[in-house]
């Protein structure tokens, strides 16, 4: 192999520092990463007020259906290439690294053209709020328009996380919430476009994010520096890459079709709940980053150490990511216990008392079973590195179906109560099924790798 500057070979050493070392990073990129989305709903609830927050909230599980299937996609396809570095093949991971930029290009165009004719019967569908609308239509068009912006990142710093370099993306994070943050000042206070700049802000951020990326890969690492050969269409390797993409994505977009459902529920409760929702759901994927960060360190430690075919480290890796999982799970309910009725505050002034109870409720709800959500990142993102895509899409389809019983069925009967209660739900019918998911997988790679070295 090339000398790896920034790189980092996860198939030695220690599992548990390894995984602390990698993960701890990646914490701190996600957690600026939310830090800017989360400037975004204070800048807007605190400049905008109540409507606008609301108007933002409302497009957040349609956001999700896509942005998060093109995340998934590109996720996806920069596993090959830390299972082609776990096994020492460079000429492979570039391949793969070629095919999956081509890939991306398509899919992000097709992506962009047919989500933004369709955002404007999409929201009519989900019932959004008349008052609210108009607010809501530009800022998700704003965001459909940058999906380019936010693939162009996603992949490459996809690729550098899959080499090992988990820190590099923190930095470039880092400077991206500042980024963020002026241009959210800029947007909606001196040049007055509402909710619209801030999402135009999240889009330039992502953009200028992308940008640093490549320009880090064309200095730091020659391992990705393709020639021209390489650049030539594979349709083997693209069928590969989509073999693993395409489910990533799905999982994302299968586990957000409950979530609309249930978005169109809360919209029938009237805008103080979407508004209240919308509050939560920003605090509480705050709350979420490090789950979040162990997820994509098991995706990396798991896709190189398969690729090293080291098996036995690949279940020592998994263990040591639940005992942190678990450790994390107490200490976030501890504070939202002590402190979450004070967090929605942050995001409206001088709202309806009835609105930051409703928020404290969904907050205390999801953090008690914090625990049960780790299980399912830690163990969908390993099973996701070892190469086994699909088996992701139905923990996804669990997710929908107990999201979709909660949105028909509770929600219309509960209330707001219920609302709560949909992602803990989801999240244990997810983990009933990746427990059995994981062990199967083992054994089905046991067995392969035996059979080869025999």
């Amino acid at each position: 192999m090339a000398k790896k500057t920034t790189m980092q070979d996860l198939t030695r050493g220690n599992p548990m520092k390894l995984i602390l070392g990698f993960a701890v990073p990646l914490f701190f990129g996600l957690l600026f990463q939310h830090f800017y989305n989360l400037a975004d709903t204070m800048i807007v609830g605190q400049t905008l007020g109540e409507d606008a927050l609301a108007a933002v909230g409302a497009t957040g599980s349609v956001n999700f259906l896509i942005v998060g299937f093109c995340t998934g996609l590109c996720n996806g396809f920069v596993i090959p290439v830390a299972q082609q570095f776990g096994a020492g093949d460079e000429k492979a991971l570039r391949r793969f690294a070629a095919n999956a930029v081509w890939l991306s290009a398509v899919f992000a165009a097709a992506v962009t053209v047919a989500v933004a004719l369709l955002c404007r019967p999409i929201l009519c569908l989900m019932q959004t709020p008349e008052n609210i609308f108009e607010d809501a239509y530009r800022y998700i068009l704003a965001i459909f328009l940058g999906i380019p912006a936010a693939m162009f990142y996603n992949l490459l710093a996809g690729f550098i996380r899959s080499l090992g370099d988990s820190k590099t993306p923190v930095l470039i994070l880092t400077a991206a919430a500042v980024v963020n943050i002026g241009l959210d000042l800029l947007f909606i206070l001196q040049f007055g476009w509402g909710v619209a700049g801030a999402a135009w802000a999240t889009v330039l951020s992502q953009l200028l994010s992308g940008v640093a990326c490549l320009i880090f890969i064309l200095i730091r690492m020659p391992v990705l520096h393709l020639k021209r050969q390489e650049l030539k269409p594979d349709h083997a390797a693209m069928r590969l890459l989509c073999g693993m993409g395409l489910p990533m994505g799905l999982q994302y977009s299968i586990t957000a079709i409950g979530n609309i459902v249930l978005q169109t529920s809360v919209n029938a409760l009237g805008s103080m709940a979407v508004a209240a929702m919308a509050t939560a759901i920003k605090i509480s994927h705050f709350f979420a980053c490090p789950f979040d960060a162990l997820g994509s360190t098991m995706a990396t430690y798991g896709g190189q150490n398969v690729g090293a075919r080291k098996l036995d480290r690949v279940h020592q890796g998994l263990r040591s990511a639940v005992l942190l999982g678990a450790g994390y799970s107490a200490v976030a309910l501890a504070v939202i216990l002590l402190c979450g009725r004070h967090l929605p505050q942050l995001f409206v002034a001088d709202a309806q008392p009835q609105l930051y109870e409703m928020a404290y409720q969904f907050l205390l709800c999801n953090a008690i079973f914090y625990f049960p959500l780790a299980l399912v990142i830690t163990i969908r993102f390993m099973v996701q590195g070892l190469g086994f895509s699909k088996l992701a899409v139905l923990a996804g389809v669990c997710e929908m179906i107990a999201r979709a019983v909660a949105g028909f069925l509770l929600v219309p009967r509960f209330g707001f109560t219920a609302v709560g209660l949909a992602s803990p739900l989801a999240w244990l019918a997810a983990d009933v099924f990746l427990i059995y998911a994981y062990r199967r997988v083992m054994r089905q790679l046991r067995l392969s790798i035996g059979a080869a070295e025999e």
